[in-house]
């Protein structure tokens, strides 16, 4: 069985960057490794809202989506990294709601946050980036700095609703509990 770790943050955080640089460190060990990248533009393109527009069924789509992924890649390796984790849709659908002031009812609302608690408890570990304004933009990606800290906020609070501790990538800890994770999976 696979070990999880997810990556979440808003855009243009380094998100990708240290999902590279934990496949890295992965294979050096001789970990059979995956990742699994945001789904938002496979949302897009089948014709689902994004970003200040998302809506439950887009944030639903993605979810199931990643579960979807997440479960195939566990498949053939030993650690499955996860770019945007199931919390991270949720975030996304707050900041959306917040900027443009729209709500979804509370069933939809309690049926996300059940799903992101219950499945969030596979991620052997959960890193949240930080949104540092000088890092500049990915290509393609919202230039509306407003949002994207209104995502960073939101995914912040959806973590914490949740439950769920995550770490700062560039942190001392961080660092001790990757070994830590990748002696399990060396190990097995």
């Amino acid at each position: 069985m696979a070990i999880y770790i997810g990556i979440t943050g808003t855009h243009s955080t380094g998100k990708s960057t240290f999902v590279e640089q934990l496949r890295q460190l992965a294979d050096q060990r001789g970990i059979r490794t995956v990742s699994i990248s945001d789904k938002a533009t496979n949302c897009r393109d089948r014709g689902f809202p994004i970003l200040k527009d998302h809506s439950f069924e887009s944030t639903l789509w993605i979810m199931v989506t990643v579960i979807q992924q997440e479960l195939e890649e566990g498949l053939n390796a030993d650690l499955v990294i996860v770019d945007r984790p199931v919390s991270d849709a949720i975030g996304y659908l707050e900041a959306a709601l917040a900027s443009t002031d729209r709500s979804v009812s509370h069933e939809q609302r309690e049926y996300l946050y059940a799903l992101a608690k219950n499945h969030s408890s596979r991620y052997a570990l959960l890193f949240k980036t930080k949104l540092d304004e000088s890092i500049p933009l990915g290509p393609e990606r919202d230039p509306d700095l407003d949002f994207r800290r209104e995502v960073d906020e939101q995914i912040g609070r959806v973590l914490e609703q949740l439950d769920l501790l995550s770490l700062d990538p560039l942190s001392e800890q961080a660092i001790e509990r990757i070994s830590e994770v990748l002696d399990v999976v060396t190990i097995r």
